[in-house]
């Protein structure tokens, strides 16, 4: 009986891990046949309009725009009353999908649990934006270059918008990490195979931005762009 259950056992565990290692091997796989790769994909450096970025912190990975160009101004969506103190050197806003709550209960990793982790993987959360307010000393670590055209600044910008429910920023009161950042209801739900950087990722093949056709890791989101030297 006991030999029964324990094969049971190993069988479960590897199919388990073959599962993973499914997963992880289809990322790393479609990272090297990225969309948009076509020449007319690339930004040359004469017709770049707005320098944006992609941040981030190992795991997870943002959007960062200028607070202000082109026509979008970024105030006016996510007002600065929303935030307990934005820095005076502010230059940059940085904004984030993910799981309502891993975001609101994991503002460190030191805070982060197994079964938290679980949850956010099996889903059934809803989604919500982390905007934060950065100075430019935030892009010298972990930051990758988003030269884009002026069309290409204008999808992202629609694309973020069309995440907030009827276009519309609806702050969560009371929810903040620091001075600088606030969290807005969002579409959407998290899941495993809908993560917060096929998110990004999604957002930039839709702008025609060369990245990994499926971005589940911040690396297949960051492969195809310059890294910001310190």
């Amino acid at each position: 009986m006991a030999g029964r259950w324990l094969r049971r056992a190993a069988f479960t565990l590897l199919g388990f891990v073959a599962l993973v290692g499914l997963y992880v091997g289809t990322a790393c796989v479609l990272m090297f046949w990225p969309a948009n790769a076509g020449p007319s994909a690339t930004v040359a450096e004469n017709t770049t309009a707005v320098q944006a970025w992609v941040l981030s912190n190992g795991v997870h990975t943002d959007l960062v725009f200028p607070i202000r160009s082109t026509g979008v101004d970024w105030r006016q969506l996510f007002p600065l009353a929303h935030f307990k103190a934005v820095p005076p050197d502010a230059e940059f806003i940085a904004i984030g999908w993910g799981d309502r709550e891993f975001y609101l209960n994991t503002p460190t990793w030191g805070d982060l649990t197994a079964s938290r982790a679980l949850g956010a993987m099996l889903g059934g959360n809803r989604a919500l934006l982390h905007v934060s307010y950065l100075s430019r000393a935030s892009l010298r670590k972990n930051a990758f270059r988003l030269p884009l055209s002026e069309a290409q600044y204008a999808q992202l910008a629609g694309y973020v918008r069309a995440a907030l429910p009827s276009g519309r920023a609806t702050p969560i009161a009371g929810t903040h990490y620091g001075n600088n950042d606030a969290f807005y209801e969002a579409e959407g739900g998290y899941h495993l195979f809908e993560t917060c950087n096929t998110w990004t990722g999604r957002g930039l093949r839709q702008a025609g931005v060369k990245v990994s056709r499926w971005t589940p890791f911040d690396f297949n989101v960051v492969w195809h762009l310059e890294p910001v030297r310190p």
